[in-house]
């Protein structure tokens, strides 16, 4: 392999594009990102415009390229997944794209529910149908947007919709797709009787790519836009959660090793061969970027509690602080539990509705113990996901990312009530990363990621701890 052969890695986020350059020995050698707006023209709406992803993704490439003075072997792409770009007959975007956080379509699911039923919308595409999904905002287009709706003639996610500015095709592949609520998982295509009951046509849905694939490559027209060479290759690459475990090296052939991410979010990643889902659709099942799938259970509000905390109650402290004063309080916060629900929750309740709080308060309660209380019903909705993952695949270990990673005493807490150990990581490679790496693996080279540990978190049996689990789940809204 060429010592100065890289690949480009481009991924859409929710808040920015990021474009990263990594060579063959998996290092990254530049990078470059692009903020771009967020619009919420009504309360529970988000949309974007697809033209400032575009405008992001061509000014952080060329960024990269000045940068290096050469060019790429070829390009992966990443991006937000459930987004819906919906396309006319000309290529033109029709309006603006509506979002994975979207939360207009509450009758459309109503509307999937009802035409095709939960349980069999489970067996066939291995979730319920959910407001976020990208299914339920092409039937609200459908009822809300007829005029809209009758000029569509194709439906990308985002970061497809940036494969078609660089090459002029429309494809999609496996890992986003089967985040659609319409992908079939045992037949890897789009699910035609779903659609056909919804009475949307399964020609608006992009040919179905390999994520490893080339899908075409970079125009005359993206290249002048870009900087890059014509005729560079662009793979097909991956959504993001499927690229960030890419860029992990997580592999459904070794489901032993799985995921944590305490962000804004908190997401349990665990990898499997088998495509079985949940029966009651407790956790998501989506494709992999090699070929395999993986299970994802979300806490909504993992650091975003943290964070929600310092905020309100503990303004002047750092998050340091926040977790040393928590180390004084004893396992079970003497008698404190927190429900992390304070935007709702995915894992295990797909409730939109549900709201956090604090139980068992006392007079004897300091702020040590609300702020452990914290930290561990965070950890306790991330075993609600194990729970649930269990019959399904059992992770043996965890690589620990995401910003309360950095706290040791928190990845503690969550080893301790995982009853699994962690490795933390140094730092989080990322979707970008991930596709990049996709990129590598289209061109027929096996790129392994660089990950650097910084330390082994080893569970600590404790019979306190299991009791204030125990507690934690009588107080939970449901069985599991």
């Amino acid at each position: 392999m060429d010592e100065h052969a890289f690949t480009l890695g481009i991924d859409v986020g929710t808040t920015s594009v990021k474009v990263v350059a990594v060579d063959g020995a998996g290092a990254v050698i530049a990078e470059a990102e692009r903020d771009h707006p967020l619009s919420t023209p009504r309360p529970g709406w988000t949309e974007q415009r697809p033209e400032d992803w575009w405008t992001g993704a061509c000014e952080a490439t060329k960024a990269i390229l000045t940068r290096l003075g050469r060019q790429p072997n070829a390009v992966g792409l990443s991006g937000q997944m459930h987004g819906m770009v919906p396309l006319d007959a000309a290529g033109e975007v029709i309006r603006p794209a509506i979002l994975w956080n979207d939360q207009r379509t509450g009758e459309a699911v109503r509307e999937i529910d009802a035409a095709i039923g939960r349980r069999t919308l489970i067996e066939r595409g291995g979730n319920p149908a959910i407001t976020g999904f990208q299914l339920a905002k092409v039937v609200w287009l459908k009822r809300a947007e007829p005029d809209s709706f009758r000029r569509l003639a194709r439906v990308l996610f985002p970061k497809d919709y940036l494969g078609f500015r660089l090459t002029g095709r429309a494809v999609a592949e496996p890992s986003d797709a089967s985040g659609s609520n319409c992908f079939h998982l045992a037949e890897g295509a789009w699910d035609a009787d779903v659609l056909s009951a919804l009475d949307v046509p399964v020609e608006l849905y992009p040919e179905l790519v390999a994520s490893d694939v080339a899908a075409g490559t970079v125009t005359e027209a993206a290249a002048a836009a870009t900087g890059l060479r014509v005729g560079t290759p662009v793979v097909a690459g991956a959504g993001d959660n499927a690229a960030a475990a890419t860029g992990l090296g997580l592999s459904s052939r070794e489901p032993a090793v799985g995921s944590v991410s305490l962000g804004t979010s908190g997401v349990l990643l665990a990898p499997t061969l088998r495509p079985a889902p949940d029966p009651e659709g407790r956790v998501h099942l989506f494709c992999h970027a090699d070929g395999g799938y993986y299970l994802l259970g979300v806490t909504l509000a993992a650091a975003g509690s943290l964070r929600w905390l310092r905020d309100t109650l503990f303004p002047d402290q750092d998050f340091a602080e926040l977790s040393a004063l928590a180390e004084t309080s004893r396992p079970g916060a003497n008698g404190v539990v927190f429900q992390p629900y304070l935007a709702g929750e995915r894992t295990p309740y797909m409730d939109p509705e549900l709201r956090g709080a604090w139980r068992g308060l006392t007079l004897a309660t300091d702020r040590a113990d609300l702020i452990r209380a914290v930290l561990e019903g965070v950890a306790f909705s991330q075993r609600d996901s194990l729970e649930v993952m269990r019959p399904l695949t059992a992770p043996a270990r965890l690589l620990a990312t995401g910003g309360g990673s950095r706290s040791h005493f928190w990845l503690q807490v969550l080893a301790d009530a995982l009853e699994l150990p962690l490795t933390q990581l140094a730092g989080a490679p990322g979707a970008s990363y991930g596709a990049a790496l996709l990129a590598h693996r289209g061109m027929g080279q096996a790129v392994k990621p660089r990950l650097e540990a910084v330390a082994e978190v080893q569970p600590r049996p404790d019979d306190a701890f299991r009791r204030a689990y125990a507690a934690y789940r009588a107080l939970s809204p449901g069985s599991l």
